[in-house]
């Protein structure tokens, strides 16, 4: 048995009380990392010498009793476009291929005050953008289940990092489902926090209004340990919201009596698959038995939010990207004879055809004469997605439905149809459209790949979110399941 079966707050319990060691913890990864990462795939850069460093430094404050909170020497992976000082952040590309940051964003700094480990940065497609893994300028991540599948992503290795046991938890972000939908490939926990819960500074933007940092785990209470101490006002960040940072681990009562679920009929019906209509039925017979009740909703906007999303992701991508001109950082073309030569040449070379894709589409939208037609139009329908969720939410406390369409598909198999790629994440866009928290757990199985149950709560209702996911895990065994790698 890996000590990674174990539940954060059991091997706090054994630090405590001298059974165990900060070293084993991040030994049994570096180990585990040896074992299957030639396989797996899921790290950029490991951070092996610092983390020993740090743990033998954490097991001389365990020797005079100092040990603190609860993520205390625990092992984390970071996702390569969370900043990390002195560790190389590329954010999957080529064009940030030599960048060191010389400072930490905002969650690795808080994750530091806890004390725990950074092993090391992992996988992701580039600058955020891709459902698969299969746009990282490096490697491609591989599930776990099934070494011929995609992971999901954009957070893929953050993952499978966790499913394959390489960490016991780490950090992803999710602009339009890249924390959700590779949880529900891997068969893990993964939740996007309300935006403004966790601090944006340090995150390598994609969509500034969407972007959101989120904890991937594999039990819902370690997912709790992990927002709670990521969370909070940070006066870096203008859009990090004033709100409190309740105790989320205390609000996982089990008790889910009198719980109203809604269950939109737009998240059960055309192109979601039978395997993942019929898992999200059972969970809810599950959740009956707990004493909820559901009833079934619309959600009608929820059609235009693919369009919607990718208007408006791309045209903040297309402002967001253009700081990598090969000026101050990162990768520099060698071909070029003037200024202007060398500003197109270094984007040429050093973004993927992904990347270049969605800045197109995304200065197409804001340019004059399209403005008013694409990026404007879909503001105001983005406005009526969040009025959706909050007429739902008047009367009900939890959204629910499948995470994704269908269990992970196969490598290679949607590269070359970027439409069909962007249609993977149509049930989890409309949650960070409106801004609402939403979390995936493992509910089911479809030929041996995991499925997920998508659970969406009001702003800053994780609490609520994390009750009825911790209910229902409590009830099933999904989350005891591990990849035989």
């Amino acid at each position: 048995m890996s000590l990674f079966d174990h539940k954060v707050s059991e091997l706090h319990q054994l630090l405590h009380k001298k059974e165990l060691s900060v070293s084993d913890l991040v030994n049994e990864s570096y180990e585990r990392i040896g074992q299957v990462e030639d396989k797996v795939k899921s790290f950029l850069t490991l951070n092996e010498e610092k983390a020993r460093s740090q743990a033998k430094e954490l097991d001389e404050k365990i020797a005079k009793g100092e040990v603190k909170g609860n993520l205390f020497g625990m092992p984390i992976g970071v996702k390569d476009n969370i900043v990390t000082k002195n560790i190389r952040t590329t954010a999957g590309s080529k064009i940030l291929e030599n960048f060191d940051p010389i400072y930490d964003a905002t969650v690795v700094q808080k994750l530091q005050d806890a004390e725990t480990v950074t092993v090391g940065k992992l996988n992701m497609d580039e600058f955020a953008m891709g459902s698969s893994n299969e746009n990282s300028a490096y490697q491609a991540t591989r599930n776990p289940w099934n070494l011929e599948y995609v992971p999901g992503g954009s957070s893929g290795a953050s993952a499978a990092s966790v499913a394959a046991g390489e960490v016991l938890f780490s950090l992803g972000s999710d602009t339009g489902g890249s924390i959700r939908q590779p949880a529900a490939y891997c068969g893990v926990v993964g939740l996007k926090p309300t935006y403004g819960r966790v601090s944006r500074f340090g995150l390598i933007a994609f969509a500034s209004s969407l972007d959101q940092i989120g904890p991937i785990t594999n039990t819902v209470e370690d997912n709790a340990y992990l927002l709670e101490a990521i969370s909070g006002i940070d006066p870096m960040d203008s859009t990090s919201a004033n709100v409190q940072v309740p105790s989320f681990v205390n609000s996982l009562t089990g008790d889910i009596r009198g719980l109203k679920i809604a269950v939109p009929k737009e998240y059960l019906g055309e192109g979601v698959g039978e395997e993942a209509r019929n898992s999200v039925l059972e969970a809810l017979k599950v959740l009956e038995k707990l004493g909820a009740t559901w009833e079934e909703v619309s959600l009608p906007h929820s059609k235009y939010a693919l369009a919607t999303y990718y208007l408006l992701s791309s045209s903040e991508a297309s402002a967001n990207l253009s700081r990598f001109d090969g000026v101050r950082y990162g990768y520099r073309t060698d071909n070029a004879a003037n200024l202007i030569e060398m500003y197109k040449q270094t984007r040429a070379e050093g973004f993927g055809d992904e990347v270049k894709r969605r800045i197109m589409l995304g200065t197409f939208s804001l340019s004059s004469g399209y403005y008013d037609a694409y990026y404007k139009k879909a503001q105001k329908v983005r406005t009526l997605i969040k009025k959706d969720f909050e007429d739902v939410f008047q009367k009900y406390d939890v959204i629910v439905g499948p995470t994704t369409p269908t269990p992970a598909f196969k490598i290679g198999e949607k590269t070359s149809d970027p439409l069909t790629m962007y249609a993977n994440d149509i049930l989890t866009i409309p949650v960070n459209l409106a801004g609402v928290p939403g979390i995936s757990v493992p509910c089911g199985f479809a030929n041996g790949l995991p499925l997920g149950l998508q659970i969406i709560g009001r702003h800053f209702d994780e609490s609520t979110i994390y009750r009825t996911a911790h209910a229902f895990e409590q009830a099933t065994d999904f989350h005891k399941q591990k990849p035989q790698l």
